[in-house]
């Protein structure tokens, strides 16, 4: 690994003396060699990210196990508050504010990258890690953007470096229990999804904030709105908040679709949609009176999208409902039994049954009686028993196309450009131009939008193929 030379000159030796020192030589039975240590990078090290890395790495007091072939050795965040608890869980790693700059001086003591920082700036900092060649680990959403994700899954096979995606859920049993049962037919040929989501918990659907706000001594505000616009610091953007605004959060779509869709994509045979629709909450009165855009994300919307079957057999509609909107209960559901888990779920429709669950939840068949009727498949898919983070850091010891992974971006790539896609619809919904007249405004992007996947653009309304790629500010270029 990366630190092998400076390793072997500490000793005293040549590089030419050995390919890899036997572990008796360096410490006896147990002891992990150098040249078997994944170094870690961590950018955006505080709230998700503190879990990331323990999640690889393991904590200090034995609670969380991760692998002991991961270690943490630089630490980068714009904001020293938000990192405490990392720096405090990993005292040996060197800290850093700016990626760029630990990144540019570091670059051969680091095998792999893990990027949980806001949305806005994942595509920069992982690109910027994969073109050094270093692994990556990308919390969800993937990208900010549809162009990014593209640029992402491109960039990894360019690089040849192992990837995965933060949606954790992925290695998990329910994910691989729809796999199979979809696969042994249970359902049929499935048409249509529903799935929905109580989030967002954090403000959506408000004003533009207002007011002079002193940055706080402990966070590089320049560093934090890395490609976005210039804009004042505001303490509703940061720490948890920016998830509401459209530079810089992806909203309630782009932070759970990536956990509660991942069955639905990892299950049938689709990639990209053809057509897009949606609806949003009503706009207050007064809210951005001289505004051409919306700020913030919608409170609540329901988003349409189409999907044709790779394998010929007609299409499959994908409807998504957020901000505590629910469907109809199925008839087959009886009226006592819950429906979805913790204010999520799905409900996949066959030409033979139905099936309800959640990313996190065991699936069960409707109605629900169904389940000691019928003689389920075996299991025919590999289990991750070590789990999202441990199964990323195995790969990465492997290398590139020796391990096996969850989310590469090979899948996490189209993935995020189809969850992105309901963005775009919601964009171009919010935005408006005044009337002539001075009175009111049109909303002449509320229709049904039709997608060229291959060019990454929507035929029929050009206003919303701004949304597919952002402006990046100067220095920040991906």
């Amino acid at each position: 690994m990366s630190s092998r030379r400076a390793f072997l000159k500490t000793l005293g030796l040549t590089t030419a003396a050995f390919t890899i020192l036997p572990r008796h030589v360096l410490g006896g039975n147990g002891f992990i060699a150098p040249s078997d240590t994944l170094y870690i990078a961590g950018i955006g090290v505080g709230g998700k990210g503190t879990s990331d890395l323990t999640g690889f790495a393991g904590t200090l007091d034995g609670k969380t196990k991760g692998s002991p072939h991961a270690k943490v050795v630089f630490l980068c965040d714009v904001d020293d508050k938000m990192a405490a608890e990392s720096i405090k869980n990993f005292p040996q790693a060197k800290y850093y504010k700016d990626f760029r700059v630990m990144l540019d001086k570091e670059a051969k003591g680091i095998d792999a990258v893990s990027v949980s920082t806001p949305d806005h700036t994942h595509a920069i900092a992982a690109l910027a890690a994969m073109q050094r060649g270093k692994h990556v680990y990308v919390q969800k959403p993937l990208t900010y953007s549809i162009y990014e994700a593209r640029m992402l899954a491109e960039a990894a096979a360019k690089y040849k470096v192992v990837t995965q995606m933060g949606n954790q859920h992925a290695s998990d049993e329910p994910v691989r229990q729809i796999q199979e049962w979809i696969n042994a037919g249970l359902l049929g040929d499935v048409t249509k999804v529903t799935a929905w989501t109580n989030r967002p918990v954090w403000p959506q659907g408000i004003a533009t904030p207002t007011g002079t706000h002193e940055v706080p001594s402990h966070l590089n505000w320049d560093l934090w709105l890395g490609p976005a616009a210039n804009a004042p610091y505001n303490p509703a953007y940061h720490p948890f908040n920016w998830r509401g605004w459209w530079a810089y959060g992806t909203g309630a779509l782009g932070d759970m679709a990536c956990h509660i869709l991942d069955p639905v994509f990892r299950s049938l045979p689709i990639d990209f949609p053809t057509e897009v629709e949606c609806s949003t909450t009503t706009e207050y009165e007064g809210f951005f009176d001289e505004a051409e855009y919306f700020d913030s994300c919608p409170a609540s919307s329901i988003i349409h999208l189409k999907f044709p079957r790779k394998d010929g057999k007609g299409d499959v509609k994908l409807t998504w409902m957020d901000g505590g909107l629910l469907p109809q209960r199925p008839e087959e559901l009886l009226p006592d039994e819950p429906m979805g888990h913790y204010g999520s779920g799905f409900i996949f429709e066959g030409t033979k049954g139905k099936l309800m669950g959640n990313y996190d939840k065991a699936p069960v068949l409707l109605p629900t009686s169904k389940m000691s009727e019928v003689t389920l498949p075996p299991k025919t898919l590999a289990r991750v028993p070590e789990g999202h983070y441990v199964q990323w850091v195995n790969a990465c010891m492997k290398g590139y196309g020796k391990g096996v992974v969850s989310s590469p971006f090979d899948y996490a790539g189209p993935f995020t450009e189809a969850v992105l896609m309901g963005n775009l619809a919601l964009r171009s919904y919010q935005w408006r131009k005044p009337n002539a007249d001075g009175k009111g405004y049109t909303y002449p992007g509320r229709k049904k939008l039709l997608w060229d996947a291959k060019n990454m653009k929507i035929t029929n309304f050009d206003e919303a193929n701004a949304f597919v790629k952002r402006e990046y500010r100067s220095g920040w270029v991906l």
